[in-house]
């Protein structure tokens, strides 16, 4: 049985059940085709209140739902992805641009997080504290309430789904708002799993938009709690309305994460290492490696090396044949990324590889004797672009992959494990990966960044508890309390 029949979900938004966008509908388009796929409801600002209004009156009854049983609809979520997992993928591979890899890992990813959230109920969520006075005092995590959920295009159903389990787990509601440009595979997927898990109705909701019904979705009364994945810019956007109106902001946000190649590394492996990190989903991931910093001794045979593997990537439409690149999302994009380019390259960066495109297929680049002024090395790309920029001693290396104001992921390729160590300790970042690139993720890591990648609210395995549960403290006498008055 289909999961994603169209005749369920075409041109509508789901709160209490599918119904008919106030917003209107919205086309979700093929970058490799431009073929319009389907239609899915757009939200209007009506349609965010409605979904956060009804959270608000279910939730507390999902909040006392034994805890046994809400376990057993996350685990049913997770099973359904897998069962799924055929029709998801063919979503994300025509919808996101996705090869069948990448897509095979989100699916996968889904159904981990669902299994990780399930297991995340039955953990300790209180503790007994010392107190002065004859009475038992405790702190207790309970439900924050109603969480809004606003995931990007780029890696869609991962990123909702890494804060709509754990959320929907602990017994929050939560309205869900994904990119609509990618609103099946990031949103009507995990709508219509839920589903199927027996998920009372209301507890989801799907509302698919722009950046209004974002800004609806932070600015509504009823929601408490907003995990934003997205750019920079528009993380403080959202972080600045949300401490407005005193609600937590979780905000992962952009990056521009640097690959240190110390002159040990084995030269071979490490460019089969940075050519993924820089080129995986067209370098459509917030992790990519953005910065190649590599010592100056063995930089020509680097940037040699990783311009060959780059001109052996095949680029093309990955529903009909097999590529290592796809197309990136929109033309926008794409104009943005060859911009970049012919701007370093005027700018005296050397050409080693790409920097050409067919439609929205751009070829996987190289850009050797980049400068820190380089634009493609200075600012997040996000497209399949590696700048080499080198550097003389451990203490330059510090400098410049410090010299950033992101801070998400750090990759550090040498034989001496220690002294990679001893790097990611001087350098500020969320996550370091010693002799590996830089985009890694798994459901039970912490993962969140630094300075401008955003607030360090560490997703993933037991983060997740203080993600999305507020802190209580509670007392108890055994009697009525005496005062003086």
């Amino acid at each position: 049985m289909s999961l994603l029949d169209a005749k369920t979900w075409s041109g509508k938004v789901n709160i209490s059940g599918w119904t008919v966008a106030e917003g209107g509908t919205g086309a979700v388009v093929e970058p490799a085709t431009g073929d319009i796929l389907e239609h899915v409801g757009s939200a209007a600002a009506e349609d965010v209140a409605r979904a956060a209004r009804r959270g608000a009156e279910v939730q507390s009854a999902w909040a006392q739902t034994l805890y046994t049983d809400r376990a057993a609809v996350l685990r049913r979520a997770g099973d359904l992805f897998i069962q799924h997992t055929d029709e998801i993928q063919s979503w994300l591979i025509r919808e996101a641009g996705s090869v069948p890899g990448k897509a095979a890992f989100e699916t996968t990813v889904a159904a981990q997080e669902c299994y990780e959230a399930a297991a995340l109920i039955s953990r300790p969520f209180g503790e007994l504290l010392p107190s002065a006075l004859p009475r038992l005092s405790m702190v207790r995590r309970v439900p924050a309430g109603v969480v809004g959920v606003i995931a990007p295009f780029n890696v869609p159903l991962v990123l909702a789904i890494r804060s709509v389990a754990p959320a929907l787990a602990l017994g929050n509601s939560v309205v869900l708002k994904p990119d609509i440009r990618t609103a099946v595979g990031g949103g009507v997927s995990i709508m219509r799993v839920f589903e199927e898990a027996g998920l009372p109705e209301g507890v989801l909701s799907l509302v698919p938009g722009g950046a209004q019904a974002g800004a609806s979705l932070v600015a509504d009364p009823h929601v408490r709690i907003i995990s934003f994945t997205g750019s920079t810019a528009a993380g403080r956007k959202v972080g600045e309305a949300a401490g407005r109106y005193l609600k937590r902001a979780h905000l992962e946000l952009g990056g521009n994460s640097a690959l240190i190649v110390l002159p040990d590394a084995d030269l071979e492996r490490a460019s089969s290492t940075a050519a993924w990190g820089s080129f995986f989903h067209q370098g459509q991931v917030c992790m990519s490696t953005g910065r190649h910093l590599v010592h100056y001794s063995i930089a020509d045979e680097y940037a040699e090396r990783l311009a060959w593997k780059a001109e052996q990537l095949s680029v093309g439409d990955p529903a009909k044949e097999q590529v290592a690149l796809g197309p990136v999302i929109d033309a926008g994009q794409r104009d943005r990324i060859h911009s970049l380019v012919r701007a370093s390259v005027d700018g005296g960066a050397r050409l080693a590889a790409g920097g050409t495109y067919e439609d929205l297929f751009y070829r996987p680049t190289v850009l050797a004797g980049v400068k820190d002024s380089t634009p493609a090395y200075a600012e997040e790309v996000f497209g399949p672009v590696a700048p080499i920029r080198t550097f003389v001693d451990e203490a330059e290396a510090v400098t410049l992959a410090t010299a950033s104001e992101y801070g998400l992921s750090l990759g550090i390729l040498t034989r001496d494990v220690m002294k990679g160590l001893d790097l990611a300790e001087r350098i500020p970042t969320g996550l370091v990966h010693i002799n590996d690139q830089t985009v890694n993720d798994e459901a039970i890591a912490p993962f969140g960044g630094v300075s401008a990648s955003g607030t360090g609210s560490r997703f993933g395995g037991g983060a997740n508890l203080e993600a999305f549960t507020e802190t209580r403290w509670i007392t108890a006498r055994a009697e009525e309390a005496v005062y003086p008055f």
